[in-house]
């Protein structure tokens, strides 16, 4: 009985916690689907009397949400393909080839993640802006196609491979690139999906950056986007929150889709040192 009830009140605290969190969302959603009056109304509901899609409507004429889409999903992916190249090869390289200052410069490697990407904003500006690459996708993209935490993640996982496997393709006459495609990448698919998907919605949910680096409105991103809903006069917000839910479902379905690979990616304890 006792065993039981502890069951229960587990289940009761989790379900509690999930709802606070995905409080803010579902209302998101409500909200996007309520007509004026309901949202004029006080107290305002929780739940929409029916399904108001009109403001899903006008959210996609007022502004060019459906560009503002493809373009953070043609800079997201492009991101998200450039750092597992570049992170795996480079962990690949500090794991398992053997080189002078190879620590040393893996010590390098990771304090840079000790800076702050603020601290990075305007070289980075100026350097797009010299090259001539504002309003484009590579200065929405080059600059996040490498990055140190990717490197660590997938290094720490690629230590754990087992050494035996390594040496086996050696006597094989197997080398560096045959190795790290015939074992290592296949091998590391729940810690490469987990950089994929963090790279992934990380990118969709930048904000400063796209702010900086385009200027016409067919180069915008979709956090960009949502803010273009509102107006400095009146707030509509049915209008905002069509926006953002409309904005959300892509990286919603992107995290379902990978939460797997995500999860078995933590579990298997890519992050141990």
């Amino acid at each position: 009985m006792k065993k039981r009830t502890n069951y229960l009140l587990h289940y009761l605290i989790l379900i509690i916690l999930a709802i606070v969190v995905l409080y803010p969302i579902l209302y998101i959603f409500s909200i996007a689907l309520m007509t004026p009056q309901e949202i004029d109304s006080y107290p305002p509901p929780f739940l929409p009397s029916r399904f108001y899609i009109e403001n899903l409507k006008l959210a996609m004429t007022t502004v060019p949400i459906i560009k503002f889409i493809m373009n953070s999903f043609v800079v997201s992916t492009g991101v998200m393909v450039g750092q597992l190249i570049t992170a795996s090869m480079a962990a690949y390289a500090f794991s398992n080839i053997q080189f002078k200052g190879r620590n040393l410069l893996f010590a390098i490697f990771l304090s840079t993640m000790m800076i702050p990407w603020e601290v990075t904003i305007i070289p980075n500006y100026l350097t797009i802006k010299a090259w001539g690459w504002m309003d484009t996708y590579q200065g929405l993209m080059v600059p996040f196609m490498a990055t140190a935490f990717g490197i660590f993640l997938l290094r720490q996982f690629f230590l754990q491979l087992s050494k035996e496997l390594f040496e086996a393709a050696k006597m094989d006459g197997g080398g560096h690139i045959r190795i790290f495609f015939s074992i290592v990448l296949p091998l590391s698919r729940p810690a490469i999906g987990t950089l994929g998907v963090y790279s992934f919605l990380t990118t969709w949910n930048m904000y400063l950056w796209p702010l900086l680096v385009t200027n016409q409105e067919t180069m915008r991103t979709v956090q960009i986007g949502v803010t273009m809903l509102q107006w400095a006069e009146f707030m509509s917000w049915n209008l905002v929150s069509a926006g953002i839910t409309i904005v959300l479902l892509p990286s919603l379905i992107l995290l379902v889709l990978g939460l797997k690979q995500l999860v078995r990616g933590i579990t298997a304890g890519a992050v141990k040192g």
